[in-house]
């Protein structure tokens, strides 16, 4: 028994101490995109403007064109992370992000859809997309589903639905007019251009209701974690649970992919660079949200200011991503992958 507890209290402050250094990253780069760009803000005058002193200048820097790229960034990216992770520990396999399956471009779609075909602009247009986002989801829910919902099934069905709708959307675009092409083509990129921070109302909401949500069945998560049937045995319902986990996580994904467009491979890689630092130590639903806010963050001041030329966030991720899809396809096929 005590090894057993000692055991336990090892993992419990691994689980802490990675927690706690990937909170301290994800406010780091917060207050860097903040402080750094075009010009460097002392974090001094950031904290006077934030708590309401009005500097010439400075005010308007933070207020209008720092704090809300980067509000929209860290709750994209704490959405992306916790909801892609989610999809990955149901299914028990890395390869199940929304990226991948098909919710991701559902949004997608139905986005384009609404600029360049209805000429719909705004919030609007954002509604419809989360919507279009669990329809999806559903969609590919009731294709797969043959007693039960496997894992397997459901990331190929995904697949397909994906396919077809990316091959849609590349339709729509071909026909669409040269004063929406860029709107739409904007949109799907991925990017934190032109955000406010009323875009960012809508999804903190959903983050708190949705991801607190998802933290509530942690232990659940963790119980599916190592198979339906061990689940049950240890008393979870695995189908409710299952319902009500997916129509979390798909609401997290459509929401930030209607404010930000599909920002590529955050959702994607947040769940498995989170299980390297945390290792088997515990929950990976936190440390896979706070992943997630530090690769939009640092993705998105990489593509304004490090690169030559100025790139949206979602071509800095998904140069990112790619090789590491790559990679983790290769590991899979050799041992069966899970987080």
């Amino acid at each position: 028994m005590t090894l057993v507890r000692e055991s336990r209290r090892s993992r419990a402050r691994r689980h802490g101490l990675a927690v706690a250094l990937l909170t301290a990253m994800a406010v780091i780069l917060f207050a860097l995109t903040l402080s750094l760009g075009q010009s460097f803000t002392p974090p001094v005058d950031v904290l006077r403007v934030l708590l309401g002193e009005d500097l010439p200048g400075v005010t308007f820097t933070i207020w209008q064109l720092r704090l809300p790229r980067a509000l929209l960034g860290l709750l994209a990216g704490l959405s992306f992370g916790l909801g892609g992770v989610v999809f990955q520990i149901l299914l028990r396999n890395p390869l199940a992000s929304p990226d991948i399956i098909g919710i991701s471009w559902g949004a997608s779609a139905a986005a384009v859809f609404c600029i360049v075909v209805l000429s719909l602009s705004g919030p609007l247009v954002s509604v419809v997309a989360v919507a279009a986002g669990l329809a999806v989801a559903l969609l590919v829910t009731v294709l797969s589903f043959r007693n039960g919902v496997g894992g397997t099934r459901f990331i190929l069905v995904g697949i397909g639905v994906a396919a077809m709708l990316e091959s849609a959307i590349a339709y729509v675009l071909s026909t669409a007019p040269s004063w929406t092409l860029q709107d739409a083509m904007r949109w799907l990129t991925g990017s934190l251009n032109s955000a406010q921070l009323a875009q960012s109302l809508p999804l903190a909401l959903v983050l708190a209701g949705c991801g607190g949500l998802l933290l509530t069945r942690g232990r659940d998560l963790e119980a599916l974690r190592m198979g339906d049937d061990v689940a049950a045995a240890l008393g979870i319902r695995v189908a409710g649970t299952r319902a009500i986990v997916i129509s979390a996580g798909v609401g997290m994904i459509a929401t930030a992919t209607a404010a930000t467009g599909p920002i590529a491979f955050v959702a994607f890689l947040s769940g498995p660079i989170a299980a390297r630092i945390v290792g088997n130590s515990g929950s990976l639903l936190i440390p896979s949200a706070l992943v997630g806010a530090s690769l939009v963050l640092l993705g998105d001041y990489i593509g304004q200011f490090l690169l030559p030329g100025r790139y949206p966030v979602g071509v800095v991720t998904g140069a990112l991503g790619a090789p590491y899809l790559i990679y983790l396809i290769i590991r899979t096929n050799r041992s069966g992958g899970s987080l």
